[in-house]
């Protein structure tokens, strides 16, 4: 878990910090759909489903809770490019285009004895 804060480049320590995210949030009842959804637009870290709700997760890793966090650090520019690309990702399958959709932000902080803090946002922000 040292990794996570201490150990290798940053998108290793992303990598990693996104599969923590998943197993906790598959723990907390999620499915995971994809990871890494790439397209033009923009990138989502995780398209999960829990019920019949599509889960548009992203997570933000953070050595320390300066400047507000994990959470904090999701821009307003940041939440456009997400929400661009999960319409890519809906109109790419049309199947899951029925269901109701949310954006979450996890965000992964060092914790006591070297664990990861998972904080999670639900309906961090909403598509216009």
């Amino acid at each position: 878990m040292r990794m996570l804060f201490g150990g290798g480049d940053r998108r290793t320590r992303g990598a990693s910090a996104e599969r923590q995210a998943e197993q906790w949030l598959n723990r907390q009842g999620l499915d995971t759909v994809a990871r890494n959804y790439r397209c033009r637009q923009g990138e989502i870290d995780l398209v999960m489903r829990g019920g019949n709700v599509l889960v548009f997760v992203e997570v933000r890793l953070r050595a320390s809770q300066d400047y507000g966090g994990a959470p904090a650090s999701v821009t307003a520019r940041k939440q456009q490019r997400l929400v661009r690309a999960a319409r890519h990702y809906l109109a790419a399958h049309p199947g899951q285009a029925t269901l109701d959709c949310r954006f979450d932000v996890l965000g992964v902080a060092p914790g006591a004895g070297g664990e990861p803090d998972f904080e999670w946002i639900t309906h961090a922000f909403y598509a216009e």
